[in-house]
């Protein structure tokens, strides 16, 4: 074989590899199923309807941004004070339910950009005639669920600051169960974001005492650490979502307007 000729194909060769190889780059995660954890017991942001279907505020707005990035979600109901764990741990690949944005949190996963901000409610019975005062001063029997910014709220300033004992404050594998025995009188008061206790207390006797505990908080996506092209599709597609009029139409469907 001619050796110029050779030398010839070997360049061809070289140039096709480098042009499959740039054209397979992605900015983009691979069209696969990825798993996204939720509260499965968190209206209006995700839930399991009476049909045994997971919707929700974050649910449809998830399913939107991976038909908008190309990607499949799955969700897997998990539980709370162990999303984040399951995360790490490769269980899941995204948690969109709900989350707000902390420092602790940050030590552990990378959050999206922020896409709502909320603030925590109080309940009360009806029956109990208590006010925020009542609470702030630490007298109240709290229950809150497990690995909450709420229950975080009541720890960090009620009962480090010694207005109130930690034994006074009751947490909860799900807030159910706290609404729950708050309706059966078994503790004072509930602390929960504003607007899944609006939903949590319909229908019950209880109610919401104001003002709003304002804590500024705001909720975002997470995703592990080293997991930065899901993060930028992610943070891609909540910017895209929040500029569709979907956005709106889905704060107005879930009540966050």
């Amino acid at each position: 074989m001619n050796q110029r000729y050779c030398i010839s194909l070997v360049v061809v060769l070289l140039m096709t590899v480098l042009v499959l190889s740039t054209g397979c780059t992605s900015t983009t995660p691979q069209a696969k199923t990825y798993v996204v954890g939720i509260d499965a017991e968190y209206p209006p942001y995700s839930y399991i309807d009476p049909d045994g279907n997971v919707t929700g505020f974050d649910v449809e707005s998830m399913r939107w941004i991976a038909a908008k990035e190309g990607f499949n979600v799955t969700f897997q109901p998990t539980a709370w004070d162990g999303i984040i764990p399951a995360l790490q741990a490769g269980k899941i690949d995204i948690i969109y339910s709900g989350m707000t944005i902390t420092d602790e949190r940050r030590e552990k996963v990378s959050f999206s950009i922020p896409y709502l901000k909320i603030n925590q409610s109080v309940a009360v019975h009806k029956e109990g005639n208590y006010t925020m005062d009542d609470f702030m001063a630490g007298g109240l029997i709290i229950g809150a669920q497990r690995g909450t910014t709420g229950a975080i709220w009541v720890e960090e300033n009620l009962i480090e600051t010694g207005k109130m004992p930690a034994e006074n404050l009751k947490v909860y594998d799900n807030f159910p169960l706290v609404i729950t025995d708050l309706a059966f009188k078994r503790i004072d008061a509930a602390i929960y974001d504003r607007p899944p206790l609006l939903d949590a207390i319909a229908d019950k006797p209880l109610v919401i005492i104001d003002p709003q505990i304002d804590t500024h908080e705001e909720y975002g996506v997470a995703v592990r650490k080293d997991d930065t092209l899901m993060l930028d599709a992610i943070n891609k597609g909540l910017s895209s979502l929040m500029q569709d009029p979907y956005w709106e139409e889905l704060k107005q469907k879930y009540g966050l307007i």
